[in-house]
């Protein structure tokens, strides 16, 4: 059975959305992030990068970033059509969703989140949370324009979408306002089952409407 190392609302919750969109049989396992859990030498073993989400896979074997499960799990799993067929489809997936990781949540949250990582002085923390913001303002005008006309990132739900939803969750959360088409987005994503059920299971059911 596949072990699935997570923190509730992190960016692991949307890799447990897609575990469950694709009705996978896994083992849940806590990681407390404030409590150190991601630097213990059990864990460390398994991700020697002391990050999450990390998924160990039937054969024992571990991928340990947001992207290459979300990337495997598609491509594991074809016929459920989480990534495009054709080339320049499935590039343009990765391409946003490597954004929303990337940009959205490295470079904007994290200022946000993590602001001493930015910077050790006090005194510039308001600084650097202000670049965060100014950060995910161009970010999700970014993700805006890739929605338009579009209910998905590819037209159709797959893996970049649960990326751009844990962030879209995280403004929520926090009182950042998203743009039209991230909004319509975000709620689209809340009113599918999975997502519904994972908010539910991680403690979040009153993200719900």
């Amino acid at each position: 059975m596949m072990k699935f190392y997570m923190t509730p609302g992190s960016c692991s919750t949307g890799i447990h959305i897609l575990l469950e969109e694709l009705e996978l049989v896994f083992e849940v396992h806590l990681v407390n992030l404030l409590a150190g859990d991601q630097f213990k030498p059990e864990y460390l073993a398994l991700n020697p990068k002391a990050t999450i989400p990390t998924l160990v896979r039937d054969d024992g074997t571990a991928l340990t970033d947001f992207q290459s499960i979300a990337w495997w799990l598609a491509r594991s799993q074809p016929k459920r059509r989480l990534l495009p067929e054709d080339a320049d489809g499935e590039a343009r997936v990765l391409e946003a969703m490597n954004f929303a990781v990337g940009t959205l949540h490295g470079q904007g949250f994290a200022r946000i989140f993590t602001t001493e990582k930015f910077a050790t002085d006090a005194a510039q923390h308001e600084a650097v949370q202000a670049q965060g913001r100014e950060i995910l303002e161009r970010g999700f005008a970014v993700a805006d324009r890739l929605l338009e006309g579009r209910d998905y990132l590819a037209g159709r739900f797959g893996i970049a979408d649960c990326a751009l939803f844990y962030v879209e969750f995280w403004a929520d959360r926090t009182g950042i306002a998203l743009p039209a088409n991230c909004q319509a987005h975000y709620w689209r994503m809340l009113q599918r089952p999975a997502v519904r059920q994972v908010l539910q299971e991680e403690g979040y059911a009153a993200a719900l409407r």
